[in-house]
Order: C-alpha cells, then structure tokens, then sequence
C-alpha cells in the first residue's frame, strides 16, 4: 500500500512540476492519441459480459460493454431529445407491420474481430441464452423480453422477424425491449449445445476477473474497441478495433477508465493533470478558474435520471414496519431535499419527488409529484408515527406501544432503528446521509450508516426472500451519480412493477403493475402521468435529490465530447484537436 501512494503521490509532483516548467498541464499519462477517463468515487467495473446478473448492472459496466459489444440499437440523449442513435447500433431501424403484431429488423454489416461476419444467428443466440435463463438475466422482468417475443424467424443472414405476444407501443418497444438486446458471438461463445450450459458457463468466466486479459472470450468483439487490460482493481484499457466494419469507428487509439477510491483522491490528480476527463467535486466548485487555467472546461452532466433510497419490504426484522404507508410518509417528511439540494450539492442536485426524471423533458410528470406531496415538516411526521402508537424509548427511539395501531405485522417493542447501507468516497453522498440521520434522530428515528464502495451496496441490496440471509439488508443508497438512468421511455417495468430485476426492496402494488403495463402498451402519455402521481403519494422508495452525474473537467484538446443525459459515453467519437 506505501508503495502505491508513494509511485501516485510522485506521478502528482512529476505532473505538478511539468505544470510549473512548461506553463500548462500535461492532461493523462497514456500517449498523444490517448484519454484517461475517471470514474465514479469508489466505481470499478466488474463484468464484461453484456448480459448482466443481479449484482452486477453498473452503468459502468455497460459503458464499457457498449464499445466492444454493439446492441442492436442504442439511445443518446445529449442533442436535447432522446432519441435512437443509428450510427452507434447494429441494426438498420425496425419495422412494424401494421397489425404491431410483429417487426422485422435487418443487421448492418459488422463483422467479428476474429473475421466472422454477425449475421441474425448471433441475435437468435442471444435470445436462446436468455430464454434459457431469464429469472438470472439481471434485466427480466416477468410477461416483458423475452416473454414478450412468441417467435423468432430467421429471414436470411442478415434479416429476423420476431412476433410479439400484443400490440405494444412501437416506441416503447423499440426503446425499452429492443435495446436490451445485444448480438453474441455464437460461433465463439456457444459452450455446449444447451443454451442454460453456455449462459452458466459463460457467467461463471465473467465472474473470473482476474481471467479477463487472458481469456480468449473477451477478445472477439464487433464494436469500435477492443479490450488491451481489465485488471482486477477495475481500472480498463480499451484500444482501436482494427478490424471494426461499422461507421462508427474509434478515432483514438486508446481509453482508460481510472478508478478512484474518492472524489478527493481524483480531484488531487486531476489537478496534477493525470486526467483527461475527469470531474469536480462539488466542494471544489470555486476552483473552476483555476481548472480553467490548466487546461480544461468545466460542464455539468445533467441525468435523464432519477435518485431514491429503497426500502427491503421483505426484510424479516423492518419489512412489515416498511409495508406501513404511514411510516414511508413520516419518513419522507423528514428528507429536507431543499437543504440539501442547496447545501451539501451546492444546487446542482435538484429535489426529486417521484418515479419520473423531474429536470427534463415535463411530458410524463404529474402535478402531483411536481408539487412534492410530502414536503420537509417533522411535526407531521411526530404526529403521524404518534397517532399509530410510537412511543420513544428512554434513548429517544421510537417503539411500538399499540400494535394494534402500529399495522398488520408490527409487533409490539419494533423499534424504529434502521440500517442503511450506502456507497463510499463521495463526500456529497456522506453529507446527505449525515443529513438524513439527524433529521430522522428528530423525530425519534434511528439511523445507523453502513458506508461500502459501490460495487458491495448493488451486490447486497438485491431483491430477496425474507427467510434468505441476503434479506439481512433495510436501506440501500447507490445515488452518487443518480441511482436510475432511464432509457428513452422513463417506464417503471424494471424498477416498481412486481418481481421486476431492479426492483431491489421487493415492492409490490397491483394498481401500480396496471399503469406500468398501460404505459407499454398506449402512445398516450397519460398512463405515465398517472403512475408518476401515483407513486409520489405510496412512497415505494424514499424520494432523494437527483444529482447530476458529475460536474465534468475536459481536456480543452478533447474534441467529439457530448454529455448524453442517459450516462452513455460514446468515446469512439472523442478525438485530439
């Protein structure tokens, strides 16, 4: 560990020494036509497979994915609307019969590194391995991909039909079902005739980290880049595919993904100029002249996004308190989203009071969620825990004293003393959960902090069982950079529908799963107004402040930069000036 702080701390003098002699920072460490790109404050990928398992969804990770692995169609939002980026997708647009009943799509001429052609055989692989193991695809959600598809035909090499089990909004579709799927190298991936054999086996390559630079898998890609290094710390270098065929070719020669174990740590390098894109600190937002002096801009990253806390419902100790819509109001009446929007994120968070991004695009946002249903007021959150027979505890902890008050489940001394477990390095996020205890200690909540780096909070606030050990978790917080990026439509079938992947605190409502359904199914917006006014009032999660994904420095050399609000990269299109 010395060792490694003494070679980063004389990398800082050597750069900050460069700095003083030439005039001007030398950005990043790797070459003329190289970037280095720093990640989040404690984010280090973990997987490169593009079919993901619960525990391992990181935007990260699919940013990483996205360029070696082209899905069929990919979204930017970064022009101001959301919409379909062709050039970045490994299809020609779908088309739809009349009926909606069915679409067919024709691949565009990309070939493997290896010098196979992908053909649809390589889309219907997909499709096999998820069929075949879909209740461990980290994106399935029941009755949705695949179940959605009754059949797939192939056309021709280069042409498939799939028939759908109904009429869905071809939007909606296309957005949200199609750009799940990603084409697989079958003639290289295809470990045994059973398709579940090949997903475990290919699971179980990807969960070998340290496997990765040597395992010849990885190297058979079709995207703009190839894989030179993932090491096990997470730090990835990625270099130009060669033998890339599409039109959207790399212009560097070379990307590293840094890893950082805090914001601190990366903003001292970045001021070294070790970074070529990196990010500021929102404590060192009064810095941006001096960072402009040494060579970069400095641009905020607003999310297509929403932030919020889950709650376990299925918890075996909280999970009935949790279930009580009572204490998900007393609880949201505690959360001084202004203060800490204006505080501690120096007003670049902005409040968030239900399942919709809320600083973009109005047209799926209610009045309801607008207008903050629950707004900061401790003295109706005092009385509304006081009415259902809370009484403090000598230390000020609230217990139950009247079950029969208190809801179906609760039994009687459940003390309101909760556990969140919540991501590391990021001193916003530190100062928010400080935020968030103190104010809940005042209404006789007790707030215990369990701080993990990023990669620890998804790998153990999953959905689960109440009588499984991986239930042991309450709380769980992974907003640093906004803990939701929707796709184009900002529906809830991932996030709140019951049983769905990402559903982590096991939620379930049956008028909320008739709206997420609607609001596939219709081209009217007004399904989606319903669900956002309805979820803003039952409380599924605890609504925090959505944060922008970062407050962006870039090398002022770096030209081809757009900051696409869905989190999406796009580095084949960065270039030196």
């Amino acid at each position: 560990m010395r060792r490694r702080l003494g070679r980063l701390a004389a990398l800082v003098c050597c750069l900050v020494l460069t700095a003083c002699a030439g005039g001007q920072v030398r950005h990043g460490v790797g070459g003329p036509n190289t970037v280095s790109f720093a990640l989040p404050p404690s984010a280090t990928p973990n997987w490169i497979l593009p079919l993901a398992v619960p525990g391992y969804t990181a935007s990260y990770n699919g940013v990483v994915q996205s360029v070696l692995f082209v899905p069929l169609y990919a979204y930017d939002g970064s022009s101001g609307a959301v919409g379909r980026d062709d050039k970045a997708s490994a299809a020609q647009p779908p088309v739809y019969a009349p009926d909606g009943k069915s679409v067919t799509i024709t691949l565009k001429p990309l070939t493997w590194s290896d010098g196979t052609p992908l053909t649809s055989r390589d889309v219907q692989f997909w499709f096999d391995l998820v069929r075949s193991a879909k209740d461990d695809w980290g994106a399935y959600t029941k009755g949705l991909m695949p179940d959605d598809v009754t059949d797939f035909r192939v056309v021709d090499d280069h042409t498939f039909t799939l028939t759908l089990d109904k009429t869905y909004n071809p939007g909606w579709f296309t957005a949200n079902q199609l750009a799940l799927i990603t084409p697989l190298p079958q003639h290289a991936w295809a470990h045994d005739p059973d398709p579940r054999k090949t997903f475990d086996y290919l699971v179980s390559q990807a969960k070998n980290l340290g496997g990765y630079n040597a395992d010849p898998l990885w190297k058979v890609v079709d995207g703009p880049f190839a894989l030179e290094s993932f090491l096990p710390t997470g730090q990835v270098t990625l270099v130009k595919n060669p033998h890339y065929t599409g039109e959207d070719a790399a212009h560097l020669d070379k990307i590293t993904f840094l890893t950082f174990t805090s914001s601190a740590a990366e903003y001292n390098v970045l001021l070294a100029g070790g970074v070529d894109y990196g990010y500021v600190p929102t404590t060192n937002l009064g810095q941006k002249a001096k960072l402009e002096s040494l060579g970069y801009r400095i641009e905020p990253w607003n999310g297509w996004s929403i932030t919020y806390i889950p709650y376990n419902f299925n918890n075996p100790t909280l999970g009935k308190v949790f279930q009580q819509l009572y204490v998900r109001q007393a609880i949201q009446h505690a959360v001084d989203q202004k203060a800490i929007s204006q505080v501690i994120w120096r007003g670049t968070a902005t409040p968030g009071y239900g399942p919709v991004p809320q600083d973009n695009d109005p047209t799926y946002l209610s009045d309801t969620q607008k207008n903050n249903p629950y707004p900061f007021d401790l003295n109706a959150a005092k009385a509304l825990l006081a009415n259902h027979g809370w009484r403090p505890d000598p230390d000020g902890v609230l217990a139950c004293r009247e079950p029969e008050k208190c809801g179906p489940g609760v039994e009687a001394g459940t003390r309101l003393s909760m556990t969140l477990l919540t991501e590391s390095g990021s001193d916003e996020t530190d100062g928010t959960m400080q935020e968030l205890k103190s104010e809940l200690s005042r209404i006789g909540i007790e707030l215990r902090i369990n701080a993990q780096p990023l990669n620890t909070v998804l790998a153990n606030g999953t959905t689960c069982e109440p009588s499984s050990p991986a239930c042991a978790w309450q709380l769980s917080y992974f907003g640093t950079q906004g803990s939701w990026y929707f796709p184009a439509y900002p529906s809830g079938e991932q996030l709140f529908a019951t049983g769905a992947s990402v559903n982590f605190g096991n939620y379930q409502d049956k008028p909320t799963d008739d709206l997420i359904a609607a609001s596939t199914l219709s081209t009217s917006p007004q399904s989606m107004v319903d669900y956002s006014a309805r979820l803003a009032e039952q409380l599924p999660v605890i609504w925090m402040p959505n944060p922008p994904y970062q407050v962006s420095a870039i090398d002022t050399s770096l030209g081809g930069v757009t900051q696409d609000p869905l989190a999406g990269l796009q580095p084949q299109r960065w270039y030196r000036r």
